[in-house]
């Protein structure tokens, strides 16, 4: 969700300027010149004199006009001239003293040394030949200045007091847009972003296409905000929440954008991370204050986003669980429909995964409603395309009819990737207009990945891709409910796709034994050909081999399509956390051997519809071999036209998706893989 700015300050006068604010950094330079002036300053009284080691010892140590001499924190020497010396004309200029005109007892002169040692040494030359009683008497003095201890004590104290405003400055910024102040002592703050009248938001419902449902619902809700009178009037309540619910991709998040946009109401959102903190008591608190600050806007709406973060069931895994995060859950609970609940704040919240949420959470009077928004259709598809190819600059014969065809079981995010993919890669080729062969590109990279024509592969490998490619082709061609290949390529793509195939998958929701059967000898149809033409497998199978593992699964234990394990199902979605199976150890190796024969079964039948077309199995391999990428019109002028004609209208998908949204074997896996070989 889009940040904006908050306006959670009611008054909007402006306050009387003021002087200079006091600012730490003042500390700091006043610490920093104390340093320089003890450091580098000269520290001689104001009737010393300074003079050079040259002229102190021509002028005044050769005379023998010197009395002593001292040496002051090794770093100079202060000279005191004897009494009857000072009597003569030279020393005027310091023989009185500034404080009532008795003869100055203190230092008269004083110049500057490198180092004790080199000053020893060149007051012994100076003095060579002169008796040792004659000679001058040099002693040592430390001494510190009046301010050096008061500072010396004040130093760290100044020190910790400017770390702590400077600490404190640092982490009291604002809260994730709380509009309040943050920091360490607003932490139990809300983090929720306000959209309020004076905030903008660029999304509107003419930006959401192929939800019409679910635009209607929430629609719905803002109006309940705004005419109240109209539903209460008749009796009803308006209601607590609504939860969006569906795939990822599918648009939920911009609905509420959208919502943000258009409503005229304040609109709070936040995540449901943004309630997880490190310290204990955090997430209600937050809870506490959002709730808060949304019944001085009220009536407004709250949206939370990836809800599951803090509302997974309770008490499911005990090892598992996490006092802080059912705290945060327990207190949202309260808020929305607790003892002391107000009403005029609904509840928006969205999740991909409703499978895991709490049942307190998801009972009536807290969301009331659960809005399904699910992969688009062929018409969602067309009008999600409209929108996205605005701000493109197309070919005018582009065909977006013939893009929404082509993309079954893709949500709107994927829909807005190949529009993207499909622009860049125009520019890359340096047109002026995004084209239809662009599309195609773009849809066969967000199905298998980039193509990496210069990946180096040895011809022995190549052939047997091709071959494999091919045995999944005919299968495809020949089989009644399989469904008919349009696109075949041997060109690697993605990470470790070497090859894969599109199919033209109908769009249904229902799936008898027959097409589940076909499926799977059509998918096995790659490793089959294999041990037949070359008489040994590779590993190239390897992601046919899961899609129909998981699919034979599916039928023994999801859809009772087994006479053994009878009509029952195993399938338990709110049990994905548990360690214990629902079936004792006999059926579990009954199901073993079903699935077992199911496969084998299939792989038999495959081979032998192969065996049987095996001249057009090598046909088609070898035209691979050259052309690389193989379209449905080269296989009806290679092969003929497919015996089971299926209608234009249904729709090109990627290997392994049947239907436009759940394939079968997705309850078992939600998110296939693409083909590997």
């Amino acid at each position: 969700m889009e940040k904006g700015g908050n306006n959670f300050n009611k008054g909007s006068e402006k306050s009387p300027k003021k002087g200079p604010k006091f600012n730490i950094y003042w500390v700091y330079a006043f610490i920093g010149i104390a340093l320089l002036a003890m450091n580098f300053l000269p520290d001689f009284r104001p009737s010393t004199k300074e003079i050079s080691f040259q002229e102190f010892q021509v002028s005044y140590l050769k005379p023998g006009d010197v009395d002593k001499l001292v040496v002051v924190n090794k770093k100079y020497v202060e000279v005191y001239i004897k009494q009857d010396s000072l009597k003569l004309p030279k020393f005027t200029e310091v023989a009185r003293s500034r404080f009532g005109g008795g003869l100055n007892p203190g230092p008269h002169y004083r110049f500057s040394i490198g180092s004790e040692e080199s000053f020893k040494k060149d007051i012994d030359k100076a003095q060579e030949g002169v008796p040792m009683e004659s000679q001058v008497k040099i002693s040592y003095d430390e001494r510190q200045s009046w301010f050096e201890p008061i500072f010396q004590l004040l130093l760290p104290i100044i020190l910790i007091i400017g770390l702590w405003v400077l600490l404190m400055r640092k982490m009291g910024g604002p809260a994730g847009g709380s509009g309040g102040p943050g920091g360490i002592f607003n932490i139990g703050k809300s983090k929720a972003t306000l959209f309020d009248k004076g905030t903008r938001v660029n999304i509107t419902f003419n930006d959401v296409a192929g939800l019409d449902e679910a635009k209607v619902e929430v629609m719905e809700i803002v109006d309940f905000l705004k005419n109240p009178k109209k539903y209460t009037s008749l009796g009803g309540k308006i209601p607590k929440g609504a939860l969006l619910v569906g795939p990822p991709g599918t648009g939920k998040t911009l609905l509420a954008k959208a919502m943000a946009g258009e409503a005229q109401v304040p609109f709070f959102s936040m995540s449901g991370s943004d309630f997880v903190e490190l310290f204990v008591g955090v997430g209600a608190s937050r809870v506490r204050d959002l709730f808060k600050q949304a019944r001085e806007k009220a009536p407004c709406i709250i949206f939370i986003d990836e809800i599951d973060a803090i509302g997974r069931a309770r008490g499911k895994n005990v090892m598992m669980s996490n006092d802080e995060r059912e705290n945060t859950l327990n207190q949202l609970l309260v808020e929305m429909d607790g003892f002391g609940t107000d009403s005029g704040i609904i509840i928006l919240a969205a999740t991909n995964r409703p499978d895991v949420l709490d049942s307190a959470l998801l009972r009536p009077g807290r969301f009331d409603r659960q809005i399904s928004i699910d992969k688009p259709d062929l018409a969602g598809r067309e009008t999600i395309f409209e929108v996205h190819l605005k701000p493109i600059k197309t070919s005018p014969n582009l065909d977006v009819k013939k893009l929404a065809s082509m993309t079954p079981g893709f949500a709107g995010a994927d829909i807005a990737n190949v529009c993207n993919e499909a622009a860049l890669i125009a520019a890359r080729k340096g047109k002026t207009q995004v084209e239809m062969e662009d599309f195609n590109d773009a849809i066969d990279r967000v199905i298998g990945g980039l193509e990496k024509k210069n990946k180096i592969i040895s011809p022995e490998e190549k052939e047997v891709i091709a071959y494999h490619e091919a045995g999944h082709a005919i299968c495809g061609w020949y089989l009644e409910h399989a469904n008919p290949l349009v696109k075949v390529t041997i060109v690697p793509r993605g990470v470790a796709a070497l090859g894969y195939a599109q199919y033209l998958p109908k769009e249904q929701y229902l799936y008898n034994t027959e097409q589940l059967l076909d499926d799977i000898c059509m998918t096995l149809g790659g490793r089959a050909v294999e041990e037949l033409v070359f008489g040994k497998i590779s590993t190239g199978a390897q992601n046919d081999l899961q899609v129909i593992t998981r699919m034979a699964y599916a039928m023994v234990t999801v859809y009772g399509m087994n006479d053994k394990i009878g009509n029952v199902s195993f399938y338990d979605p709110n049990s994905d956390q548990s360690f214990t199976k629902p079936y004792s150890e006999e059926t579990s190796r009954l199901i073993d051997e079903e699935v077992r024969k199911l496969i084998d079964a299939a792989y038999v039948r495959t081979k032998n519809l192969l065996t049987e077309r095996m001249e057009q199995v090598k046909t088609l391999a070898k035209e691979l071999l050259e052309k690389e990428v193989l379209y449905q019109s080269d296989l009806e002028r290679l092969i003929g036209k497919r015996p089971y004609d299926l209608p234009r209208e249904h729709h090109l998908g990627k290997e392994g998706m049947t239907t436009d949204g759940v394939h079968p074997t997705d309850i078992i896996n939600p998110s296939p893989s693409p083909a590997n070989a």
